[in-house]
């Protein structure tokens, strides 16, 4: 790290105040029309790719030669081990060796899959930031003489895909952070003593402003994933919260926030569990909540979720986890957060070479070979008008003229060959979307009965849009 009167100047070079404070009043200010425009892509995208890489991704899982567990996030595996940050990095520096195009193919397999944005770990829990940042040596500029973040970016970009930051408030890397002050939030030394004697949070704060000022500022990016709060140390008094969205929205107008610089009922928090989230959000704790390995019941009216989810069980690569989810349970999962009303954020963790496990590639391209055909009953869809089926799931959008389409998910493909529903309009026709075929439809009263063929066109999902 530099030392502290070289960050200081460096902060001020930046244009950081260190003793400004703003009340979240102060975001709350701008109006629904405003938010609703910059929340529209998000909305109609409904599906992204999460990537979580950095050191831990070379690691592997492994620690010393030995697996450190077949099950559970590897991008926690310092805290796992209990290492301290020098440790840690002699260990895992040599092993992160990003090859040449890795970003082309995360961005290539993104498109190919389906999703519209991609949200990626620009530095997690560890603190080792993957750009040139100018606050820091422990990063890609200092370490690896490359700018990864400006490498990923670029890709993401000559796709057409949304660019997200996931960025780590926790940083166990940092001389300056005062792990102490929380006994619910990780860190590889919790319960000893720090390492360098009396630390200053101040500065670990001016440091983190600065370096989110520096992603902020220097990329084109529409989406910032923080990551994450604790009940016992939260928002402004742990991180300058309101400070730091004002400076993020200040550089990125349009940007999109999630709620976990915060865990308040304010903010749709009300436990410390991944599923420990309300129904609810004020706009100036964040834009959307945000469920972890955990799909809602019943959807959220009125509220921006997004569920972000794993291939395995691990956010980081592991050599030793392979409890991948199969390609039927990944769609259906897309097809229930959809039919919801929400997000589905779904976790890539390539290797330390950047490279993605054949694993992982097989579940992306399976899902973009359902989206290829049905695509367009999940982009642009929203909540069911249903209770769920017992045949599947429902979306709807509407369509020019004021129009509305029902898309019956049918998973389990009825045996007496026939769904009945009572729309929410009248219906003039349907056919099955990935074919064109129509179906026959037979009314009576308010309820409409469809004729479907004797088997199902696909075994996960077929797809019935209801004029």
């Amino acid at each position: 790290m530099p030392n502290i009167q070289n960050k200081l100047s460096l902060l001020l070079a930046a244009g950081i105040s260190i003793l400004s404070t703003l009340s979240p009043a102060t975001l709350r200010a701008e109006s629904t029309p405003e938010r609703d425009t910059r929340m529209q892509w998000w909305r109609e995208a409904r599906f992204g790719m999460f990537v979580h890489w950095g050191l831990y991704s070379g690691l592997a899982g492994t620690w010393e030669g030995k697996p450190v567990g077949t099950q559970g996030g590897m991008e926690w595996i310092q805290q796992r081990v209990k290492a301290d940050t020098d440790t840690y990095a002699k260990a895992a520096i040599p092993l992160f060796k990003p090859k040449p195009g890795f970003a082309t193919e995360w961005a290539a397999l993104a498109r190919e899959a389906g999703c519209k944005y991609v949200v990626f770990t620009t530095k997690h829990h560890e603190g080792f930031a993957l750009h040139d940042s100018k606050v820091s040596e422990y990063d890609a500029g200092s370490v690896l003489h490359r700018d990864l973040v400006k490498e990923i970016v670029t890709a993401l970009k000559k796709e057409g895909l949304r660019v997200g930051f996931y960025h780590s408030v926790i940083d166990w890397h940092h001389d300056q952070y005062e792990y102490q002050k929380s006994k619910q939030l990780p860190h590889p030394l919790i319960g000893k003593p720090y390492p360098n004697g009396t630390r200053d949070h101040s500065l670990y704060l001016d440091y983190l402003h600065a370096e989110v000022k520096e992603l902020a500022t220097a990329y084109p990016v529409d989406v910032l994933w923080w990551d994450y709060s604790a009940l016992d140390f939260q928002g402004d008094a742990a991180w300058r919260a309101t400070d730091l969205m004002k400076l993020v929205r200040k550089a990125r107008p349009s940007i999109i926030m999630n709620n976990r610089l915060y865990r308040s009922p304010e903010a749709g928090w009300a436990s410390m569990a991944t599923e420990g989230y309300l129904p609810h959000i004020d706009p100036a704790y964040g834009d959307f909540i945000t469920p972890e390995q955990h799909i809602p019941d019943t959807g959220m009216p009125g509220v921006d979720w997004e569920t972000c989810m794993t291939l395995n069980t691990t956010w980081g690569y592991s050599d030793h986890d392979h409890a991948w989810k199969s390609d039927e349970t990944l769609i259906r999962n897309l097809i229930d957060i959809a039919s919801k009303g929400g997000n589905y954020l779904l976790n890539i963790g390539p290797k330390g070479d950047g490279s993605v496990p054949p694993e992982t590639v097989k579940s992306m391209k399976a899902i973009g070979t359902w989206m290829h055909l049905n695509g367009e009953s999940i982009y642009g869809s929203t909540a069911s008008p249903f209770d769920k089926p017992a045949w599947g799931r429902c979306t709807q959008k509407k369509v020019a003229g004021g129009a509305t389409r029902l898309y019956l998910h049918v998973f389990d493909w009825p045996k007496d060959g026939k769904i009945t529903i009572k729309a929410p309009f009248k219906p003039t026709g349907a056919r099955l979307i990935a074919s064109g075929v129509r179906l026959k439809l037979e009314k009576d009263g308010d309820q409409t009965t469809i004729l479907l063929p004797p088997t199902a066109p696909d075994p996960i999902a077929s797809v019935i849009r209801l004029e």
